[in-house]
């Protein structure tokens, strides 16, 4: 079968007894980089030296129906660089052909930056929602966060630190300067950091330069209390700004409550009857 395996997303100690166990007996292991599973093997002392082969982004598609068969004839190890494969790390397309193919599938539970990163944020943890490496572009992110401006539920995102003062600074735009947010820092690791406080503080504390990898956890939207008539005058506002009358009309449905159709009827009236006076 396939075996999807975590791995320690920074300390060491973290790799369970179960996968140190399975490195030391398995045969082939599908690796995202075969240099950081030989690394990883050493630094366990494991002895075992499996047949590797390179599974990442770009030859995942190819190399899949290769691995999916010779999982039908013994176990094949998945490997990421860190925490559990398939999650913002190669493997999905892999289990997805397994699964076409009616090969078993199974993981080795462990270290995860998600829900380390959750746990420790200070945020509500019952609801939350992971919505992987924020985008490189300042356009494609906010575009991005104001698809989630109405999101009630705690999010979770991956970012690069040499982007994370700039992905803050739309956070704080989109969402408001005074939203709740963490931003944790090499978990598990030595200079491990997690830093709470609103987008608009934190924007600040990020100004002076940040290192390391990062996750950055964000405060879902507070319900909010609005007159239906201020809902209506909410969607014509963003119709005004180029967003179209259905869309805008869902968009303020999702954090006031009224109904998207109801909102939609009223805003087409008040247009119809704008348009009529001029």
């Amino acid at each position: 079968m396939i075996i999807l395996a975590a791995t320690p997303i920074g300390n060491l100690g973290d790799a369970s007894r179960r996968l140190v166990e399975t490195l030391e007996e398995i045969t082939v292991i599908a690796a995202e980089d075969t240099r950081t599973t030989q690394r990883l093997l050493a630094a366990l002392n494991v002895a075992n030296r499996p047949r590797l082969i390179a599974l990442h982004d770009h030859n995942e598609k190819e190399r899949s129906p290769e691995i999916v068969e010779l999982a039908r004839e013994r176990d094949v190890l998945v490997l990421s660089d860190a925490g559990m494969p398939t999650v913002s790390d190669p493997g999905y397309g892999l289990v997805a052909a397994a699964a076409a193919a009616g090969v078993g599938v199974t993981a080795i539970p462990g270290p995860s930056a998600v829900l380390t990163a959750l746990a420790v944020s200070g945020l509500p943890t019952d609801r939350f929602t992971f919505e992987g490496f924020v985008a490189r572009k300042h356009g494609e992110r906010v575009s991005a966060f104001r698809a989630l401006g109405a999101e009630s539920r705690t999010m979770v995102f991956f970012d690069a630190p040499t982007r994370v003062a700039a992905t803050l600074s739309d956070m704080a735009e989109v969402f408001g300067a005074a939203r709740r947010a963490a931003v944790c820092r090499e978990l598990t690791k030595f200079y491990e950091e997690t830093a709470r406080g609103t987008l608009a503080e934190l924007v600040t504390w990020a100004d002076a330069g940040v290192r390391g990898e990062l996750v950055i956890v964000v405060a879902g939207a507070e319900p909010q209390e609005i007159a239906f008539d201020d809902a209506v005058a909410q969607v014509l506002s963003l119709v005004a700004s180029g967003t179209r009358l259905k869309d805008a009309s869902s968009e303020v449905s999702q954090h006031t409550g009224h109904s998207s159709r109801e909102l939609y009827q009223a805003s087409l009236a008040a247009r119809t009857k704008s348009s009529a006076k001029l």
